[in-house]
């Protein structure tokens, strides 16, 4: 079994999820803002705003992100003590994880959280464009 290689596509799925939650915001708001209509369907909104409160609500309640679970174990798994193992894990770790202490990823995750929501009060999901 490819355990390393699992473990990388977790990490990039990972790192997927991730660039959705961000980028997903800056759609939102250039796309009300240059007329975009795909931005405010409620399938897209919804599933945005879930991500980022599935995030604040793990980093509430000090639970571990089940993504980092399941690629931790299959490092365990493949032998990998490190991320220098493989090339994309070592690249795409640098990226997704930071050194910080827990409180501080709380605070950016709630914070983050409360944009998303006044950018959905800003901007309401709709179901047709203007």
């Amino acid at each position: 079994m490819p355990y390393a290689l699992l473990a990388d596509l977790v990490l990039a799925a990972h790192l997927g999820i991730v660039l959705f939650v961000l980028g997903g915001l800056a759609a939102i708001v250039a796309g009300n803002l240059r007329g975009w209509p795909w931005v405010n369907r409620p399938a897209f909104r919804l599933a945005h705003a879930a991500a980022i409160a599935v995030v604040a609500a793990q980093a509430w309640l000090g639970a571990v992100c089940p993504l980092t679970t399941l690629e931790m174990w299959l490092r365990a798994r493949a032998g990998l003590q490190t991320y220098e193992g493989a090339f994309i894990g070592h690249w795409l770790q640098a990226l997704l994880y930071f050194d910080a202490p827990p409180w501080a990823f709380t605070l950016a995750y709630s914070a983050f959280g409360v944009l998303v929501l006044a950018v959905w009060l800003r901007f309401p999901p709709r179901r047709k464009p203007r």
